[in-house]
Order: structure tokens, then sequence, then C-alpha cells
């Protein structure tokens, strides 16, 4: 396995250090927001504002790559992302914080891109599984660490600041100096949502519904924790343990899938979620165990469910369309993780701590009533003809260049779109777009 890593070691090494200081960047905003005194409606806005620039970064990352190269536009963004850390530093006010927050959603999706296109353009078929499931490691490993780094020191002052860009720059270093040839331009997609639609309503509803609760989560998370009286360091736990929890369950919850209708064990795992959610609801934990213990039951919930979503909408789509489907799909998260984190705020504004998990409740129950109607509603996809289920790192980091480097597929020349097929929204179109052919409307939804 070594040796097949020595190509694309320097890529690892600088999305890991990438990762170490976004997980800092993350973390230190809502907890310094609050000794500051920012209502949770603000802190909202720094989630919303992230998922803004997250989407946007992926739309348009791909034109700046094709004018300028690989290189240079990850060091610009590597240089733009370090320096909005640093100005959250000195102006410590929430109308500079949610558009500087909007800048660095940009930046991390387009050098994330760039680092999966080039790690997609190195990997060879035998490879491609390996490499993959390293990174998704990396990635996972180095945000944790970067969130709970901020657990040993003074969030009060600059230094996690301060620490979190000089790590930015350093993510520059081995990318700027490795000697592996450019890839191929970024992998761009098309918004079709009408197509989505057809092709699967269960999951544009679910994976929009995931997006609002995920990232309403993952803004606000740190918030609920410091309310309810946990220490920093808990606070820190309480944040990363969902992650690695849903990343875990994911293997298990994956092998469920493919043996029975991937809707039910959706249906099953937001049912988990539910559970977890009315516990925080009603019980309103204060003791560091029960907190940690339930935020490890809903984040091995809530975490697992994108790649459910993604491979059931594969099931119905049409062969050589999945990085599309996948594309799409993860638009509709963002869309979605965009009105969470505004909306939870609000709510906890209204309701105290417990109306971040009041948001969660209704978008869970909503995403089992729908998906139950939509099982009464049509039959499965045969086991024979389901797509591989394919782990993957959490949606808010997933890019579309993410779903090329999972599957596989490689990428193909641009080509017309046959006359039966209406383009409802395009977005970020260019040479390497791929469109939902009519044929997934042939196999009919759901």
């Amino acid at each position: 396995m070594i040796r097949q890593l020595i190509p694309v070691y320097a890529l690892l090494l600088g999305s890991g250090l990438l990762l170490f200081a976004s997980g800092i960047h993350s973390l230190i905003l809502p907890v310094r927001g609050t000794i500051e005194g920012f209502s949770a409606s603000a802190l909202g806005l720094l989630g919303t504002g992230y998922a803004i620039g997250f989407v946007a970064g992926c739309l348009i990352a791909p034109r700046f790559v094709g004018a300028v190269g690989h290189i240079r536009t990850f060091g610009v963004m590597c240089a733009l992302v370090a320096i909005s850390i640093l100005m959250q530093a000195l102006i410590v006010e929430t109308w500079a914080w949610i558009p500087v927050r909007a800048i660095s959603g940009f930046c991390f999706a387009g050098t994330a891109m760039i680092v999966e296109s080039w790690l997609n353009d190195r990997a060879q078929p035998n490879t491609r599984g390996t490499i993959f499931g390293v990174y998704t490691m990396v990635n996972l490993g180095a945000v944790t660490a970067g969130q709970m780094a901020v657990s040993l020191g003074d969030a009060s002052g600059f230094m996690f600041f301060v620490i979190g860009a000089i790590v930015y720059c350093l993510a520059l270093i081995p990318t700027a100096l490795s000697t592996s040839a450019s890839p191929a331009p970024l992998t761009s997609v098309k918004l079709d949502v009408r197509a989505l639609w057809k092709n699967s309503p269960v999951a544009v509803a679910a994976v929009f519904l995931v997006g609002i609760s995920n990232a309403s989560f993952g803004t606000l998370a740190a918030v609920y924790a410091d309310r309810v009286g946990l220490a920093l360091t808990a606070v820190a736990l309480f944040v990363s343990i969902p992650v690695l929890a849903g990343a875990l369950a994911q293997l298990p919850i994956g092998v469920a899938s493919d043996r029975m209708d991937r809707r039910k064990v959706l249906v099953a795992t937001a049912v988990i979620a539910l559970i977890a959610d009315l516990s925080f609801v009603i019980l309103m934990p204060e003791g560091r165990l029960l907190n940690l213990t339930l935020a490890g039951v809903f984040g091995a919930a809530i975490f697992a469910m994108y790649p459910i979503i993604v491979a059931h909408a594969n099931d119905h789509a049409a062969p050589g369309t999945s990085i599309q489907v996948s594309g799409g799909l993860l638009m509709v998260f963002g869309m979605g993780s965009i009105i969470g984190p505004l909306i939870a705020g609000i709510a906890m504004t209204a309701m105290g701590s417990r109306g971040l998990f009041v948001i969660t409740v209704c978008t869970h129950v909503t995403l089992i009533a729908f998906t139950i109607w939509r099982i009464n509603a049509r039959a499965s996809v045969p086991d024979n003809e389901k797509t591989a289920f394919q782990v993957s790192i959490p949606a808010r980091g997933a890019t579309p260049e993410t779903a090329a480097l999972a599957s596989g597929e490689g990428r193909t020349e641009a080509f017309e779109p046959p006359p039966d097929v209406e383009i409802v929204g395009n977005f970020g179109t260019d040479n390497n777009s791929r469109i939902i052919s009519a044929e997934s409307e042939k196999r009919g939804s759901e």
C-alpha cells in the first residue's frame, strides 16, 4: 500500500494540513463568538455564509483553474483563506465574520477540488479505492486533530487564529513543490433539478433535508455544547465524535442498504437520528457523558445518510451519469446547508439551546414521512441492478470532484444532449460537464 501512496504523498500531506487548519477554523469561530456574546442567530449565519461560499466555489473554481492552472489557483485560495482567518481575529464583529466566512467556504471548495482532481488523475484503477480510502481517513483525522487542538489553549485570544493561518500557508508547500504534472480540468456539473427529481424524488427531498440538519448541527453544535455547560475539551469532543461515529457507521449501514431496499435503511437511520433528537429536546442533558453518548448516536445516523441517498439515486440513474447525479445532489445538499444554520440559529435564539434539535426533529420527521410514502408508491430496485455503495466523506466537505474520485468513471468529452432532454438549470458548464440523459426517466422514479 505504501508503494501505491508514494506518488500522491505530497497531495495527501497538503490536504491534511488544509483540513487541520479547517478544523481549527470551524471550531474557534463559534467558541470565540460565544465568548464575545454573539447571538445564536448570528453564529448560524456563519454556517449559512460558509455554505454559500462552498457551493459557489464548487461551481466557479473550475473556471479559475481553466484560466490560470491548478497550482496558481491553489496558492491563491490558500492565501485568501489564511487572510480570512486573520481578518476574523482582527475584526471580531458579526458583520465582518459572515462575509469573510463565505470567502473561506469558497476557497476551501476550490482547494479540495484541486487536490481531489490531482488524486483522481494519479490514481490507477487498481489503486483508486486505496487512495480514496486513505484520503478520507486523512481528512477525518486532520479535521478532528484541528478541533481537538483548540481545547489545548485559550480560545479568547488570537493564538488559534494565527496557528490556523500558519497551517493554511503550510498547506501550500507540498503542492507547490510537487513534480506531478497538472491533471485534466476540474469536474463540473449541470444542476438539473427536474431530471434529478424524476430520477429519484426520495434522493432530492432527503438530501435537502439532510443538508438542513447536518449543516445546522455542524455550525451550532459547539454553541449548544457551550451553553449546556461543557468544558472546552468536551465541546471539541461533542463536535468531533459525531463525525467519526458517522464514518464508522457507514460500513454496516452500507452493507444493509446493499441487501435490502435502501429507502427502508434510510428510514431506519433517520429514526435513530430522531430518537437522539428527541432525547436532546426532552432530557436536556447537562452531564458530559450523556451529551457525548447522544452526540455519537446522532452523528452515526446523520452522517451515514448522505451516502445511502447517493447510492439510491445512482440505482435509478442511467449508466455513466453517476458523477452528474452525485454532483447535482451535492448542490441540492448545499441549498439545505444554506438554510439550515439560519433557521437553527433563529430557533436557538427563541427557544434556547434545545432549539437546535427542534429543527433536526422537524427535518427527520419530514424525511421519514416522505420516504415511507415513496416506499408505498413504488417498488424497490432489484438487488442485481443496484450500484455499489460508496463510503463518503461528510457531504459538507464533498465536492463534484469527490464524486469523480470515488466513482472511478474518469472524464468524458463534451457531447450534445439528445433532443428529448430538457436542461432546466445549468451551472458551471464546461467541456467536462455531463448531463442526466432521458434514459434515467425511462427507468422510472423510485
